[in-house]
């Protein structure tokens, strides 16, 4: 009877084991029983068609392999890969970053490092361009200016797709020298320029009282701190009664999102700052409240006022909350998302669009100012303009003067 009630037990767990394993492999779980690994007939021809998808590239990393001149670490495979992933959307605001690199990216928003201060991008002409010099940096001493295509970095010659090593070999202990060779729209021949690294930190804000009353406030780009320096000088300057404000933006290259839209609170009543659109379709609206400054601003750009910049250039000028001087602005309306990976490397991919709050999309043609002034070429290349000379920040007084 035992015997009988033991085989009847026996039966029943096989037919359960028998009903799970037909269960998982239906939905596609591999099982593992007696050291094989049982899997579905859908799952095993997918997997199938995996290999056969990806055969070329597997028969292709073997021929490099065993043929190349040199031995290839297996890293360089996978890192080659997963850019490559990157690299096939064409767009040059998403990237793959390896360890280091993704360490150096980072250090633009949050610390400081060893360089000549230049942000730069992949230009659709193939040229490692440069977006804007940061303020008070060796790059910007030394006469580099937005629009300047890199060609060389020391005896390299460096192309877009060679930016991440462009910028290791422009960065680096500072007191020591690095050899950029540029292309300038308005000069035939090549501009050799040698700069000393310095220890670039990013100080973003800065202020000052310019005709006793009026507040000038200049951001250089968007860090994680730029929203709370910004209301500090903000508070400063009206602790010193000031009756009009001017916010310089000309050649910040942007940052991020979350500060933009921290600062635009402080300058716009309740509306919408700006709205992002997905893949799908989905929109997400940014808005203000009612609190804002009760005294009239404008606003500096030139063309290399990029991303971030152009979002707060453009809710202010679709609200007409204050008057925009300078020349069109940069023209990128992508937004990024940065992830880092937990074996420390990390990547930015473009998720979305932005608009402005009247539906307008940029990218590719940025922002015509209310009131267009272009500066002397002579002074476009100068390090240091005096406030007279600065034909732009004078017609932001002039206006501003009327407005008072």
């Amino acid at each position: 009877m035992i015997k009988k009630r033991t085989a009847f037990i026996g039966a029943v767990v096989i037919i359960v084991i028998t009903a799970l394993l037909t269960a998982f492999v239906s939905n596609m779980v591999a099982v593992k029983l007696d050291n094989k690994v049982y899997i579905s007939k859908n799952e095993y021809e997918r997997l199938v068609g995996i290999k056969d998808k990806f055969s070329k590239a597997l028969y292709l990393k073997n021929i490099i392999k065993e043929n190349y001149y040199e031995p290839v670490e297996e890293e360089i495979f996978e890192d080659g890969v997963l850019k490559g992933l990157f690299e096939a959307l064409e767009d040059p605001y998403s990237e793959y970053m390896t360890k280091s690199e993704f360490d150096s990216f980072m250090t633009h928003t949050k610390g400081s490092y060893g360089g000549i201060g230049v942000i730069v991008t992949p230009g659709a002409d193939g040229y490692i361009t440069v977006v804007s010099p940061i303020e008070d940096t060796p790059g910007e001493k030394a006469g580099i200016i937005s629009g300047d295509k890199i060609i060389k970095v020391n005896d390299k010659e460096v192309t877009a797709d060679e930016l991440d090593e462009a910028v290791a070999i422009m960065k680096g202990k500072p007191g020591t020298r690095v050899d950029i060779t540029i292309l300038r729209p308005n000069r035939k021949e090549p501009l050799s320029i040698t700069i000393q690294r310095e220890e670039i930190r990013l100080n973003t804000v800065k202020s000052r009282v310019i005709n006793d009353n009026i507040g000038y406030l200049r951001i250089t780009m968007f860090d994680d701190k730029t929203a709370e320096d910004f209301k500090k000088h903000l508070k400063g300057l009206e602790s010193k009664n000031i009756k009009g404000l001017i916010i310089d933006l000309r050649n910040n290259p942007g940052g991020s999102l979350k500060e933009c839209v921290e600062i635009a609170d402080e300058l716009l009543g309740k509306q919408t700052i700006v709205y992002t659109k997905d893949r799908a379709g989905n929109k997400e609206y940014l808005d203000s409240d009612a609190k804002k400054i009760d005294y009239p601003f404008t606003i500096l750009v030139n063309k290399g006022s990029a991303s971030a910049s152009e979002i707060l250039t453009g809710a202010v000028k679709d609200t007409k909350s204050g008057v925009i001087v300078g020349t069109t602005t940069f023209g990128k309306g992508l937004v990024q998302t940065v992830r880092e990976l937990t074996d420390g490397t990390g990547f930015k991919l473009t998720i979305s669009q932005y608009y402005t709050p009247n539906g307008n999309y940029i990218h590719g043609k940025g922002i015509e100012p209310d009131i267009t002034i272009e500066l002397p070429d002579e002074l476009k290349e100068k390090t240091e303009i005096t406030d007279k000379e600065d034909i732009q920040l004078q017609k932001a007084l002039e206006i501003l003067k009327g407005k008072i």
